[in-house]
């Protein structure tokens, strides 16, 4: 019975978290069923079922409004966050069973709101199911990639499906007999809150399961900070158990679990010239600092990237250049933490009054920048190769999340 529901060559056709991972997966999607149809009941109420003043044409133009929104939503939240469902598929794998408990509450709040008030309630609801269908059907495709071991991709996904078929069907049985017992407002909300609470609770426990071998944002600043603070290499197990399923978007995070800055990677270079140069406050026009950019470009003319620091913001930007590498870019976000690192040791020596930058800030800048990147010339190769072998796959791209083209023809 198991061979219909497991890939051929279980275990070994799977990474050793495929199990615990599934079986997270099957708990949050029965309780996902039931509170469902709870859901789906009020819905029915809010579109009139039961009301003898309601009409036909009605429903449907309110289901015309939200299938409308639905698929709008879509378009803009797969423009927008597109690049980065892949890299940080764990967080948008909770995120998509956010949104759609979310739509839930408000599909049981409509009835209790004039029709109005509903058809807003409904039209955002149906918003949220959106932006859920996106996150999940893209976390999920990532996630299935990191589970097959032998290329066996496809054969994965057709088991997922069958599994996620039965769990749904006895989540409808199950469920069928929990609606028909369940008529009283208090003993829905209870019901439904006690289910979206399991929901989110297993859906959590089974992201936590997943060890990814790819290095992002998060995970890239948790294994490199402790080879530079410990020297140890992490395993992706270790870097999972560290890792927070909702981090700020591009915090450099120490080993003590201070943030000591920011960066930003794939920045277009325009935007970089843009920060460098001095605003009119009168003409709102940029004046280029020419001997600031080609100081910038001159550090950075043999790498495949540029790495500019906002002193004062404690915020770095990587460009990277057309030549750039998954390898490359995780070496200019190596530089960019031993940048914030030497930034955060030389703000605390020479005390808070003291802001970096002040005085001929341009040529701090600069000679910190030289600073760093010569000591990630001098350990980037061995971090590398320590971390392949430690088990990350270093040739998949998994730093970058900004939409559209950021490469640069800088040289």
């Amino acid at each position: 019975v198991l061979d219909v529901f497991l890939p051929a060559g279980y275990p070994q056709s799977v990474t050793d978290d495929y199990l615990e991972y599934q079986i997270y997966d099957s708990l949050q999607a029965f309780s996902s069923s039931i509170a469902g149809l709870l859901s789906s009941r009020a819905v029915l109420e809010g579109f009139g079922v039961g009301d003898s003043s309601a009409s036909a044409t009605g429903a449907l133009l309110l289901s015309i409004l939200q299938e409308s929104m639905g698929r709008l939503a879509t378009i803009l939240f797969a423009y927008r966050l597109g690049s980065a469902l892949e890299p940080e598929c764990k967080m948008y794998r909770l995120a998509a069973d956010v949104f759609n408990d979310t739509a839930m509450v408000l599909d049981c709040l409509s009835p209790a709101f004039p029709k109005a008030a509903r058809v807003l309630l409904l039209s955002f609801s149906s918003v949220l199911r959106a932006l859920c269908g996106v996150a999940a059907g893209s976390s999920k495709a990532a996630l299935s990639a990191h589970f097959a071991r032998q290329q066996n991709l496809g054969e994965l996904n057709a088991k997922d499906s069958s599994q996620e078929t039965v769990i749904s069907l006895m989540g409808m049985l199950v469920g069928s007999v929990v609606v028909s017992w369940i008529s009283s407002p208090l003993a829905t909300w209870v019901s439904m809150l006690l289910l979206l609470t399991v929901h989110l609770a297993t859906n959590h426990a089974a992201v936590r399961a997943v060890s990814m071998r790819s290095l992002n944002r998060q995970r890239a600043t948790i294994a490199l900070s402790n080879l530079i603070q410990h020297d140890e290499a992490l395993t992706p197990q270790e870097v999972s158990k560290r890792e927070r399923i909702f981090e700020r978007g591009g915090a450099l995070r120490w080993t003590d679990g201070r943030v000591i800055g920011r960066c930003r990677i794939g920045v277009r270079l325009d935007e970089v010239v843009g920060r460098l140069g001095v605003r009119d406050e009168r003409t709102q026009s940029v004046r280029t600092n020419a001997t600031a950019l080609s100081g910038l470009l001159r550090v950075f003319q043999h790498e495949s990237y540029v790495l500019w620091f906002d002193a004062s913001a404690r915020e770095a930007a990587i460009v990277l250049k057309q030549d750039s590498s998954p390898v490359s870019q995780l070496k200019g976000w190596t530089t960019a933490l031993l940048l914030l690192l030497g930034a955060s040791e030389r703000q605390a020596s020479h005390g808070s009054q003291q802001p970096l930058g002040a005085g001929d800030g341009d040529v701090e800048v600069e000679s910190m920048l030289r600073e760093a990147l010569k000591r990630t010339n001098e350990v980037f190769d061995g971090f590398a190769t320590r971390l392949a072998e430690a088990g990350f796959d270093l040739q998949v791209a998994a730093l970058e999340t900004r939409p559209g083209s950021t490469r640069a023809a800088a040289q």
